[in-house]
């Protein structure tokens, strides 16, 4: 199964029997076999006939909607996965001890796979990250002392601080990055990890419908109008894992460049152009593809993106005996 991205304004998605069509501006025709497709991804301006709509909803096809610079819309989704009593039983279990255990190994194994991502820059650069590397250990070990979310929220965004210090030191002088910011992105850096953040929620959201569970019922984040909290709770363990080596590898391997931004758009910030965005879809298409042996209860390989699936489903288990001993965070070595 794939995902299709649509990155050029002015077109038009279609099906045509079996197959899904994007019909482009310049006359160009691209078809897909519509069984091999996940989930449709547009960023931008693109149209959509109401015979790709139906047929998106009836075979469980996600269709998500970005601007041009990656700000998440939103998503059609059909009602054929609602679970009412799985989410009754994932409601209840927001203000309980079993929030805050869960949230204590998300963000336990967030830490530390930024801990050995940076380990990894550090060794191929010859740099020493050893205040940063103190500090999330420091935070780490905290995390699992506390008892209560906005600790452990506090001690997260600490680590935070010092991961992105330590990772801007791993970065090819070509890009320059100063810390986080998102809305909007200074740089090109920030750029392209917000995008890549929203297309990985996207990803997690979609595991999250398709087992019944609700999007926006959260543990770790808590209630936020419009806001997808329990998506956001399950990608943190695979910030530092998926988005951020990818955006690394880009920059590293001298793959994208300052030519691929611009900063003349309508909205303020830092944005891909569109030769840019394709260069970065299709590496981190590449990477959710990518077979890894992450998970401790699996003997085989997986792509990223089954593994996020996968994941989702020992939450269900959790959820439903109320028992975390079920979730374990992938935690990379």
């Amino acid at each position: 199964m794939g995902f299709l991205y649509v990155n050029e304004s002015g077109a038009v998605i279609g099906v045509e029997g079996n197959r899904c069509t994007v019909k482009y501006k310049d006359g160009m025709k691209k078809l897909i076999p519509i069984e091999s497709l996940e989930g449709i991804t547009i960023l931008g301006q693109s149209q959509v006939t109401t015979q790709c709509l139906e047929e998106c909803m009836a075979r469980g096809i996600s269709l998500s909607y970005f601007s041009k610079g990656g700000k998440y819309f939103g998503r059609l989704h059909s009602t054929r996965h609602v679970n009412t009593a799985r989410q009754r039983k994932q409601c209840a279990l927001y203000d309980t001890d079993f929030a805050v255990q869960l949230s204590r190994k998300i963000i336990s194994a967030k830490l530390k796979n930024q801990s050995v991502v940076l380990k990894r820059y550090e060794k191929s650069k010859n740099l020493n990250l050893l205040e940063e590397q103190k500090m999330l250990a420091i935070c780490r070990r905290k995390v699992m002392e506390c008892d209560s979310i906005p600790e452990i929220i506090g001690f997260e965004g600490q680590g935070a601080k010092y991961y992105f210090r330590g990772l801007a030191k791993c970065i090819d002088e070509e890009f320059v990055f100063q810390g986080r910011s998102k809305r909007p992105p200074r740089d090109e850096f920030n750029s392209m990890i917000s995008l890549g953040y929203s297309i990985l929620m996207n990803e997690v959201y979609d595991k999250i419908e398709t087992k019944g569970l609700n999007p926006f019922f959260g543990f770790l984040h808590r209630d936020a109008e419009k806001h997808p909290t329990l998506a956001s709770d399950m990608m943190e363990e695979w910030r530092a894992v998926i988005v951020d080596t990818m955006v690394m590898s880009l920059i590293n391997g001298h793959e994208i460049h300052k030519e691929d931004f611009t900063k003349n758009l309508d909205e303020p910030g830092c944005y891909l152009t569109r030769s840019g965005l394709k260069v970065f879809l299709n590496k981190l298409e590449r990477k959710f593809q990518t077979e890894v042996r992450y998970l401790q209860y699996v003997d085989y390989a997986v792509s990223f993106r089954r593994a996020i699936f996968l994941q989702i489903e020992q939450l269900v288990k959790a959820i439903e005996t109320g028992d975390t001993d079920y979730y374990e965070p992938i935690q990379i070595r």
